[in-house]
């Protein structure tokens, strides 16, 4: 069953499921307009987990304005790696973990994969244990009927595939945009009373913290964005897909982290779903409910983005280490598989257990920060973008199974970071401890592992990988 189907009058039609999952998108399939990447990307942070990235600086005495300033300065960072990512999508047709195994080798990028998995399944044990403890704290409703029906919901969205994913966070894009605009015109005319901090002010460590929330925030989109572009056609330019992911990535993230500053600093805000509710009702009574189910909805859609992202993952590790035909019954199992692990996960938690969750989830940024200084590197600056995308589906190829290149970079980029370290009663590194525990692991990693791997990356065999990507040009053109 194909992706589109065409009708009798040659309309585009969407299909009950995607068919494609890891293997190649050819240009027959190719459909998708740039412009609509803005708001997609815009409405996975349009939600109260943004809202609450707001709160770290508040927490370490940062006042309202500085803590606007370093989200957004965080946020501008981080989300260029996320955009740059986006151009590989139409350029190769392929899933952003496939085309790591050009660095990383067929079976060698299973090292990254394994921590891609365990971070699109971490955070929606973080979205499922959020919501279900604040619809339970707000309205009584049963935690686990909350958690099961998120699941249910995200893994049918995650089944239908792509095309839905991208219709469905059109549609929540335009019924949240106004109901947040009239929230932050609210606040901003003092029609949500607050209450001046009694100690607010400047610390560099808060500073700090919250620009490195900010940064690490969008980056963890890294290993997701090639997934949802790879149908778009080919582009002319790669510029107009890169701004149009920056801009709605970056411009969600910053407004809803100022109105988490603001809830944070004038109310007191502790909790990103009832701050949510609590401010939209004194508006008027009643709105905050469609302001926390609006969130809840768009939280449950990014579900979905995980799940989907999360199976893809799953089915490139099963791949390396046995080729397989990627089958829509196969993307089922994988979306399945890993919905099984995050309800399990998040049904055993309490409220009270999620911080700890969150140190997990750091510890899984450390994984995937150096695999995107790698793989961007080799993209725009090594092959440029030139790859023998047959080669990507075989041991034997090009790219061997063990791309020991960017293995190696990869590893000097995590462990240059772990003195910048900061998990909260598991470990600091003695730079983080020098920094008042402020963790900027993410910098010194995104700059070595870059460094060597443009130093090894000179011994790469130039002549035998154009002749690898002219042999696996014809062979897409045959089929």
């Amino acid at each position: 069953m194909q992706t589109e189907i065409m009708d009798a009058a040659g309309t585009r039609q969407l299909s009950r499921i995607e068919r494609r999952s890891i293997d190649y998108v050819p240009d027959a399939e190719r459909h998708g307009r740039v412009i609509n990447q803005g708001p997609f990307w815009f409405l996975g942070n349009f939600q109260f987990f943004t809202i609450a990235i707001g709160f770290i600086g508040p927490g370490m005495g940062l006042g309202f304005a500085p803590t606007a300033i370093a989200g957004a300065l965080g946020i501008l960072f981080g989300t260029i790696f996320m955009a740059f990512h986006a151009s590989q999508g139409p350029d190769l047709g392929l899933p952003q973990m496939i085309q790591s195994r050009a660095q990383f080798g067929y079976r060698g990028v299973i090292i990254p994969l394994f921590g891609t998995v365990f971070t699109f399944a971490g955070f929606n044990v973080v979205d499922t244990v959020l919501l279900s403890q604040g619809l339970h704290n707000l309205y009584g409703w049963s935690i686990l009927a909350v958690s099961l029906v998120l699941a249910v919901t995200a893994v049918v969205i995650a089944i239908y595939g792509h095309d839905w994913l991208h219709l469905i966070f059109r549609v929540l894009f335009w019924v949240s945009l106004p109901l947040y605009v009239i929230l932050t015109i609210a606040i901003a005319t003092g029609h949500v009373p607050g209450k001046p901090p009694a100690h607010a002010g400047f610390t560099w460590v808060g500073f700090a913290a919250e620009f490195a929330a900010g940064a690490s925030y969008n980056i963890t989109y890294a290993p997701y964005v090639s997934d949802y572009t790879r149908y778009l056609p080919r582009a002319k330019s790669r510029a107009g897909l890169i701004l149009s992911v920056y801009l709605g990535a970056s411009l969600a993230a910053i407004w809803l982290i100022a109105v988490g500053a603001w809830l944070a600093t004038y109310l007191g805000a502790q909790d990103g779903l009832v701050a949510t509710s609590a401010a939209g009702n004194a508006i008027f009574p009643g709105f905050g409910a469609f302001l926390v189910l609006t969130s809840v909805a768009a939280l449950t859609a990014t579900m979905g983005l995980n799940a989907y992202s999360g199976m893809l993952s799953v089915v490139t590790i099963v791949d390396s280490l046995r080729r397989i035909v990627p089958t829509s019954a196969i993307r089922v199992a994988g979306i399945l598989f890993i919905a099984a692990i995050w309800l399990a996960i998040s049904l055993s938690l309490t409220a009270n257990a999620i911080n700890a969750l969150y140190d997990t989830l750091s510890m899984m940024l450390y994984v995937l920060v150096p695999w995107t200084a790698v793989n961007l590197t080799d993209y725009f600056f090594i092959r440029r973008g030139h790859y023998a995308i047959a080669d990507l589906f075989s041991g034997n190829g090009v790219y061997g199974n063990w791309g020991w290149r960017g293995l190696i970079a990869y590893a000097a980029g995590f462990f240059v970071s772990v003195p910048f370290f900061s998990l909260s009663g598991f470990y600091e590194g003695p730079i983080a401890k020098a920094l008042g525990g402020v963790d900027i692991s993410w910098a010194p990693g995104l700059l070595v592992a870059s460094l060597v791997y443009v130093a090894l990356a000179r011994g790469i065999d130039r002549a035998g990988e154009a002749e690898a990507i002219a042999a696996s040009d014809e062979l897409l053109t045959q089929a």
